[in-house]
C-alpha cells in the first residue's frame, strides 16, 4: 500500500488541451501502473450480484466497481476545469477516454498534416552559433518524438544524418574522423552525441 500511495504522487500533469498525444501516453502508462487501464480500455460491465452471493463474488464485484471508480476519478483529476466540464456527463471511463481522443487527437488526415509540418520543421533546423550539441540535439529529438507520438516512424538514423550535415564547423574535425573510421550508416545516435560533446 505504501508504494501505491507514493507512486500516485507521480500522476501525469493536468491536460489542458495541448500536447494530447504526450498526455495520453503518460496517462495510459499511469493507469496501467495503477492496474486501472482495463477499466478504461475494456469498459467491462459489472455483473449484478446473485440473490445469495458468495464472499468471493461480493469481493470481485466490489473490486471491479472500485477499479472503475478509481479510473474515472484519475481521468477527472488529470484534466483542467474547462475540459472536466466537457467530460463530466460521461458515465464510463471508456466514453471519457474516447471523447478526449476524438476531440484532441484529431482524425488521420489532421495527424498526417501535423506530421508533415513537423518533418518540414525538422528539415529546416540548423545549429545556431550559441547552441551546444546537447541543446541542438534536444531540439531535433523533441521534433522527432512529436512525430513518433503521432504514430509515424522516424528513425534515429535521420537524426544522425541531420546532425552530421548541420553541425557547426567547429565540429568538423570530429565528423571527419567519424567518416574515416566508421560506417556512417551504422552509427548510433547516442554514440555520435557522446563523441561530439566530448
Amino acid at each position: 500500500m505504501e508504494s501505491e500511495s507514493s507512486f500516485s504522487s507521480n500522476a501525469p500533469s493536468i491536460f489542458d488541451g495541448d500536447n494530447y498525444h504526450m498526455w495520453a501516453v503518460r496517462m495510459e502508462t499511469y493507469l496501467e501502473a495503477m492496474d486501472l487501464w482495463d477499466a478504461v480500455e475494456k469498459d467491462y460491465a459489472i455483473p449484478a450480484l446473485a440473490n445469495n452471493p458468495t464472499m468471493t463474488q461480493i469481493k470481485t464485484h466490489k473490486e471491479l466497481k472500485t477499479k472503475k471508480s478509481k479510473a474515472k476519478a484519475c481521468l477527472f483529476a488529470a484534466v483542467s476545469a474547462t475540459i472536466f466540464t466537457r467530460v463530466m456527463s460521461h458515465k464510463t471511463t471508456k466514453s471519457i477516454w474516447d471523447y478526449l481522443k476524438e476531440e484532441y487527437a484529431g482524425d488521420e488526415r489532421i495527424r498526417g498534416m501535423q506530421v508533415l509540418n513537423l518533418i518540414r520543421d525538422f528539415e529546416l533546423q540548423k545549429m545556431k552559433e550559441s547552441e551546444t550539441i546537447k541543446m541542438y540535439s534536444d531540439r531535433l529529438l523533441g521534433i522527432a518524438n512529436k512525430i513518433k507520438l503521432l504514430g509515424s516512424n522516424f528513425s534515429d538514423s535521420r537524426i544522425v544524418e541531420k546532425l552530421l550535415v548541420t553541425v557547426l564547423e567547429r565540429y568538423e574535425a570530429t565528423i571527419t574522423t567519424w567518416k574515416n573510421t566508421k560506417d556512417l550508416s551504422k552509427i548510433f545516435l547516442a554514440e555520435l552525441l557522446n563523441s561530439l560533446q566530448a
